[in-house]
């Protein structure tokens, strides 16, 4: 967005109409949030830069619609104690008292690092006032291109963003101190304003939204069959782990494969058959896990298979990391590795950039830390763009938010699912319905994209108390019906 504003200012539009712009959108913001501006006391805490240029238009604007205006005005950032200009705590906090609605016009998208002294101040006393807060753009002490923050931040209820959403209004922590969100086209001209359009060229970095998942799945033809469909081959069990493979084989189905096959170690196969899953023994180990000829055995029959998923349950012998590795090398059909098919690799991102076909991970944090040999950090999205570059895949980054990347650096956000996703054998439901959808013919990076965010309304609309991985493959009917329709 910064670029995006020089070039339009370079192209003929003045930087004081795209600030009269974004302080005609803030004011409205504010005028809808107190229901009507006339008689209303607001405060506004204003920063030097264009995010305080923004707030004084828009307490401009109120002010001429009949609200009274204590406006407070930031010289920088200032050591601890009040500045010689004059910025008057006790003044901000009597004012705070009777306002109705305080404005937080104090830093915009480019800061980073923490709030200091006068500004910490007025983000706590406006965060601790009995009115609500609207942010401009983005909470102070909120980093808008991580939503790090580092100390204190405002917490607004409402944020009348600019343009077009900042990756740190919609990443946690940041996504928790902006409220409800309202992006204000201020960039769209007229011929007589030109502007620019924030989304032309797209951006490499998007936030998933229904209509990019309904847009994308396949409509059946009618004279469709299972295996015109698509079928999926579900690799995964050990001992006392065979549930993890069968929630991945039954959310594949429900998520739209034709046919689903689940490879087991030996008589784990037999005691988990039943249903519509049809189950394979592989060979095993005298302990029950997955043999090294169990690759083998899986690539000789791949052929009527257009997914492959490898990981749950799987555990982590010698000779299943060694089948793993082999199956990573030569299934030449898409690849979803997930949990133990991950830390097989340890960290041998190489094996994934040689496959033939294409490839998505889905690590959490602690499996992206072995794979790509460091943390993820406080910048999600860098995280899964570098691993993805390196590893020449597709990586799906479980987390608060979930984060996808492809290897030319395309990025995309979900918002769907909370917290209650995080009980045993969810992660196995979501790779499933990757492997379905990728089945299914969507290329890799749109059915990570999409898999997340089914597997999360799915978590949304099972109801989020007391939710089991098994509430989300009964909810994936519902949740595509409405999709479709």
């Amino acid at each position: 967005m910064a670029a995006r504003d020089s070039a339009a200012i370079a192209g003929g539009v003045s930087e004081a109409t795209l600030v009269d712009r974004a302080g005609g959108a803030v004011a409205r913001g504010a005028r809808r949030l107190l229901g009507g501006a006339y008689g209303r006391r607001v405060v506004l805490v204003c920063g030097k830069g264009n995010n305080g240029a923004d707030g004084r238009v828009a307490g401009q604007r109120l002010a001429g619609w009949g609200a009274r205006i204590d406006r407070f005005d930031l010289p920088g950032r200032s050591p601890s104690g009040s500045d010689a200009s004059g910025f008057d705590r006790r003044s901000l906090d009597r004012a705070l008292a009777r306002a109705d609605l305080a404005v937080d016009a104090m830093f915009g998208t480019g800061f980073q690092g923490p709030l200091e002294g006068d500004a910490a101040y007025a983000a706590e006393a406006m965060t601790a006032a009995g009115c609500p807060v609207l942010a401009v753009d983005i909470p102070s002490g909120v980093d808008g291109l991580t939503g790090a923050v580092r100390g204190v931040a405002v917490g607004a209820v409402a944020t009348v963003c600019l343009a077009a959403l900042k990756p740190g209004l919609v990443l946690f922590p940041g996504a928790g101190f902006a409220g409800d969100i309202e992006v204000a086209p201020i960039f769209s001209g007229t011929p007589r304003t030109p502007g620019i359009d924030p989304h032309t060229p797209p951006p490499s970095l998007g936030l998933t939204e229904e209509t990019d998942v309904s847009a994308w799945l396949p409509r059946r033809p009618p004279e469709s069959h299972k295996w015109s469909v698509g079928a999926v081959y579900v690799v995964g069990g050990s001992q006392g782990m065979t549930g993890a493979v069968m929630l991945a084989a039954r959310a594949a189905l429900r998520a739209g494969a034709g046919m689903v096959v689940a490879g087991l170690p030996g008589d784990a196969a037999a005691r988990a058959s039943g249903g519509e899953v049809i189950t394979r023994p592989l060979p095993a180990t005298s302990s029950g896990a997955l043999d090294e000829d169990a690759a083998k055995e899986v690539l000789d029959g791949l052929d009527r298979f257009r997914a492959l998923v490898v990981g749950p349950g799987l555990g982590r012998t010698a000779a299943t990391v060694a089948a793993v590795r082999r199956l990573v090398a030569e299934a030449h059909v898409p690849l979803v590795l997930d949990a133990d098919g991950l830390n097989a690799l340890d960290g041998d991102v190489g094996l994934l950039a040689a496959r033939p076909a294409a490839t998505i991970v889905t690590p959490h944090a602690g499996e992206y830390a072995r794979l790509a040999g460091e943390a993820v950090g406080e910048d999600r999205v860098a995280a899964a763009r570098r691993l993805a570059e390196r590893a020449g895949a597709v990586v799906l980054l479980k987390g608060s938010r979930t984060v996808v990347a492809d290897p030319t650096g395309r990025a995309a956000v979900n918002a769907t699912g909370g917290p209650w996703l995080a009980t045993a054998g969810t992660g196995d439901v979501l790779s499933g319905i990757v492997g379905a959808l990728a089945c299914m013919g969507l290329p890799a990076f749109r059915a990570a994209t999409a898999g997340a965010w089914l597997h999360g309304r799915a978590a949304d609309a099972s109801g989020h108390e007391g939710l089991v991985a098994g509430d989300l493959i009964d909810a994936l009917p519902t949740v595509l019906s409405r999709l479709v329709a």
